[in-house]
C-alpha cells in the first residue's frame, strides 16, 4: 500500500494512476468486495418466507429488515467519506469489510427480531461508504474516458452480488436452514479484507490555499466542502433523481421472491432461483446502459442524462404492465409475464453507473469519495431504504400484487429529475475544470496537487 508517493502525471487526466496492471488490481479487488457487500445485504430477501413462519412477521417489519441496512448505510456514508478523502481510502475499505461481514455472521445467533434487525443495522453500518469510497479508488486508478463504464461495471457488481445474495439464501436455507446462510456469506468478506492490504492507494489531495482558513478545524473543513458539493445543481438533481429509480429497483429485489411464492406458488428456493434471474438481467443492464449513456454523452454530455431518463420511463412502463396486465384485461401467461419481469428488470438499473460517473465528473478531485458519499446517502435512505419498506406497507394495506403494480410511479419520478440534471451539467463540468486549473496555479511549489481530474 502506497499512500503519498508516486504522483501522476499533473492535469492529465487520461492515464493510468500506477499503470494498467495495478489500475485492474484494485479495481478487481474493489469489485469483488462490492459483490460481497450485496451478497451479505440480499441474502435475507430469500429468507423472508422462512422468518414469517418462524417468527410470524408482517410485510412491514420483513421489509425493515431491508431498510435497516440502507439506513445505517446513509448515516455512515458521509462521514467515512470524509476520513476517507483526508487519510485513507485503502485502510477504510480494509475496516468497513471486516465490520459488515462480522455483523453478518452474527445474524445466525440472533434470537429475535429485535436482535436481528439491530444486527442488520450494523451490517450497514459497516458497508457504509464503501460504494463511494471505492468509487473514488477506482476512478482514480484509471483514466477520466473509462469512468462511465468502469462505474456501470463497479455498480453492476451490486447487482451479481444481489443475485449472488438471493440465490445463496434459497439454496443453503434449504439444506441447512436459514441461520446457517448469514453465517456462511458472511467469511468470503473476512478473506477479501485481508487481501485488500495489497491495493495501492492514491494520495491525499490537498484542498489548496484558497480555502486554508476555513479548513483549520474538522468544523470549517466540512463546511468548506459541504459548501463547494451544495453549489453543483447537477448533485442536488441527481440526488432526487437517483434515488428515486432505486425505490423502484430495490422494491422490486427484496419482494420478487416473495409476490413469486405467493401468487405463483412456488417454493422458496425455486422463487429465489427465479427472481435472482431478474437480478442478473439487472447487473447486465447497468452494463450495457452506462455504455450506451457514455456513447450518447461523447459530443454532448448530457445527453447521456437524457438517454438515462428515457430508459426510466421505458422501465416504469414496462415493470407496471408485467405486474398488472390481468387489471386492465390482458391475459398474460406465466412465461409472457416472466419475460416483462425480465425486460423490466434489464432496464430499472440503467442510472447505476451513470449516477456515479455524473457525480464524480462535477465534484473537486479532492472530495470525489465525499461527492459520491453524499450521492450514496440519498441513494440508501430516500432509495434502496425507502423502497421495500414503502412496498411493504402498501401490501400490508393492499396485497402485494398491488403494491408492486404502484412502485413504477417512482420510474417516471426519477426521469423528470434527470431532464432536468440534464439542464446544468456541461456548465457544472466546465466550473470543475476551470477550478481545478486554478487550484492548480495557486498551489505552492512542491505542494501535493493529487490525483488528475
Amino acid at each position: 500500500m502506497d499512500l503519498h508517493t508516486h504522483a501522476p502525471r499533473q492535469g492529465d487526466a487520461d492515464s493510468y494512476l500506477f499503470g494498467r496492471r495495478q489500475a485492474w488490481f484494485a479495481f478487481a479487488m474493489t469489485i469483488g468486495l462490492m459483490m460481497v457487500d450485496y451478497i451479505d445485504r440480499q441474502v435475507i430477501v430469500s429468507l423472508f418466507p422462512h422468518l414469517k413462519a418462524a417468527w410470524g412477521l408482517s410485510d412491514k417489519q420483513l421489509g425493515a429488515l431491508v431498510s435497516a441496512v440502507s439506513v445505517t448505510v446513509a448515516l455512515g456514508a458521509v462521514p467515512i467519506a470524509l476520513v476517507a478523502d483526508r487519510f485513507s481510502r485503502v485502510k477504510s475499505i480494509v475496516a468497513m469489510a471486516t465490520v459488515w461481514s462480522l455483523a453478518s455472521i452474527s445474524c445466525m445467533f440472533t434470537r429475535n427480531y429485535g436482535q436481528l434487525l439491530a444486527a442488520r443495522a450494523v451490517v450497514g453500518l459497516g458497508e457504509a461508504g464503501y460504494g463511494s469510497v471505492g468509487a473514488a479508488l477506482i476512478a482514480s486508478h484509471f483514466p477520466a474516458r473509462m469512468r462511465g463504464a468502469l462505474m456501470a461495471a463497479f455498480f453492476s457488481a451490486a447487482s451479481i452480488g444481489s443475485v449472488l445474495g438471493v440465490l445463496l439464501g434459497g439454496v443453503i436455507s434449504a439444506k441447512f436452514g436459514w441461520r446457517a446462510a448469514f453465517g456462511i456469506v458472511g467469511v468470503p468478506g473476512l478473506v477479501l479484507a485481508l487481501l485488500y492490504l495489497a491495493v495501492r492507494d492514491y494520495r491525499t489531495v490537498e484542498l489548496t490555499p484558497r480555502i486554508e482558513e476555513a479548513t483549520r478545524s474538522t468544523r470549517g473543513t466540512v463546511g468548506a466542502i459541504v459548501g463547494r458539493l451544495m453549489r453543483c445543481r447537477t448533485l442536488l438533481w441527481v440526488c432526487i433523481a437517483a434515488p428515486a429509480q432505486l425505490i423502484l429497483v430495490s422494491a422490486i429485489w427484496a419482494w420478487l421472491p416473495s409476490y413469486l411464492n405467493r401468487e405463483h406458488g412456488m417454493a422458496p428456493e425455486q422463487a429465489a432461483m427465479r427472481a435472482a434471474l431478474v437480478v442478473l438481467c439487472g447487473a447486465l443492464g447497468s452494463v450495457v446502459w452506462g455504455a450506451v449513456a457514455d456513447r450518447a454523452g461523447r459530443r454532448r454530455p448530457a445527453a447521456k442524462l437524457r438517454v438515462t431518463a428515457l430508459v426510466c420511463v421505458a422501465s416504469a412502463a414496462v415493470l407496471a404492465l408485467g405486474f398488472g396486465a390481468s387489471h386492465i384485461g390482458i391475459a398474460l401467461t406465466a412465461q409472457m409475464q416472466f419475460a416483462l419481469l425480465a425486460l423490466g428488470g434489464f432496464l430499472m438499473t440503467c442510472s447505476v453507473g451513470v449516477v456515479a460517473a455524473v457525480v464524480i465528473d462535477v465534484v473537486h478531485p479532492g472530495i470525489r469519495a465525499t461527492g459520491a458519499s453524499v450521492l450514496s446517502l440519498f441513494q440508501n435512505l430516500l432509495g434502496l431504504a425507502a423502497g421495500p419498506f414503502i412496498a411493504g406497507l402498501l401490501s400490508d394495506a393492499w396485497t402485494l400484487q398491488h403494491a408492486l403494480v404502484a412502485m413504477p410511479v417512482f420510474g417516471l419520478l426519477a426521469a423528470w429529475g434527470f431532464v432536468v440534471a440534464s439542464r446544468s451539467y456541461e456548465s457544472d463540468l466546465k466550473l470543475v475544470a476551470e477550478t481545478v486549473q486554478a487550484d492548480l496555479h495557486s498551489a505552492p511549489l512542491g505542494a501535493a496537487r493529487g490525483v488528475p481530474a
